[in-house]
């Protein structure tokens, strides 16, 4: 069965700093201190801008420590709620992936999380067995071209929506995320806000025009982009000055998304997934 074409819109949940690599093993109560409330005050105006137009919230685990209310709002919102590890950091290795998920497995099972999102998409092939023993349902922690998807072992593998360029590859093993070799490949990353930020009129048309092909986008924002931090690019500057790239992730893409909700249709990836079944 093939669900009806809609914009997959996602947004990675996570604090301000995780777009540092600096934060990712200093202290838990540091991290919570960094974050300042930022994580709690800025779901309100993002679900105000959603409205009644669903997506899915991949949220790190810590903060539903800092603030539980958030899965709930969420939720009650009408959104999925997804998880996008517990510590923002990258995970390298099957037993950093099973630690991870373990420390975070109260909640998950509390408000019936099926979907997980690698930090950075970026995983190893080894994480689908391990999803599906912590009882999760599907992924969306690799880049391909729009519309891929995979069913690994009873895991499905929903990735970040790229516009294939050359002959489409048929082979989609993790890891699989934005590097020099996925352009040289001939993929486009649209579906990440590194390229809304940088080219937001052309992943606009990119996504029309799949959805009039009747494929369905994966997109992901994430909320500093939507709602900006205080001093967002002064607390970010020594990050900013080593690796300018970054800029783009602290671009406000709120009329972005705005644009998005307007025009397109979108669901939840769980909404999408029950249709393929």
């Amino acid at each position: 069965m093939t669900p009806s074409p809609r914009l997959l819109l996602t947004v990675d949940y996570e604090s301000w700093f995780a777009l540092s690599r600096r934060h990712d093993f200093i202290a838990p109560e540091a991290r919570y201190k960094l974050d300042g409330g930022y994580s709690r005050h800025a779901l309100d105006p993002i679900l105000e801008i959603f409205g009644d137009k669903k997506a899915t919230f991949y949220l790190v685990g810590e903060m539903v420590g800092w603030y539980p209310e958030l899965p709930e709002k969420i939720q009650n919102a009408g959104h999925e709620v997804g998880f996008h590890c517990h510590v923002h950091r990258r995970l390298n290795t099957v037993a950093e992936i099973e630690k991870d998920l373990t420390a975070s497995a109260d909640w998950l099972k509390k408000y019936n999380v099926r979907g997980y999102r690698a930090p950075m998409i970026h995983t190893v092939e080894g994480v689908y067995p391990l999803l599906k023993k912590h009882g999760l349902t599907y992924s969306s922690s690799i880049y391909a071209p729009t519309d891929t998807v995979i069913n690994k072992d009873g895991i499905y593998e929903i990735p970040v929506s790229t516009l294939q360029l050359q002959k489409r590859q048929t082979n989609f093993r993790a890891p699989r995320h934005m590097t020099p070799d996925l352009l040289i490949m001939g993929e486009f990353p649209y579906g990440s806000s590194f390229t809304s930020g940088l080219f937001p009129r052309t992943v606009f048309r990119i996504i029309e025009r799949a959805l009039k092909s009747g494929k369905s986008p994966v997109i992901f924002l994430h909320p500093y982009e939507i709602v900006t931090p205080p001093n967002f690019t002064q607390r970010l500057s020594a990050d900013l000055i080593h690796n300018p790239l970054l800029y783009s992730f602290t671009f406000n893409k709120s009329n972005f998304l705005k644009d998005l909700l307007s025009h397109f249709p979108t669901s939840t990836m769980q909404e999408y997934i029950s249709g393929l079944q």
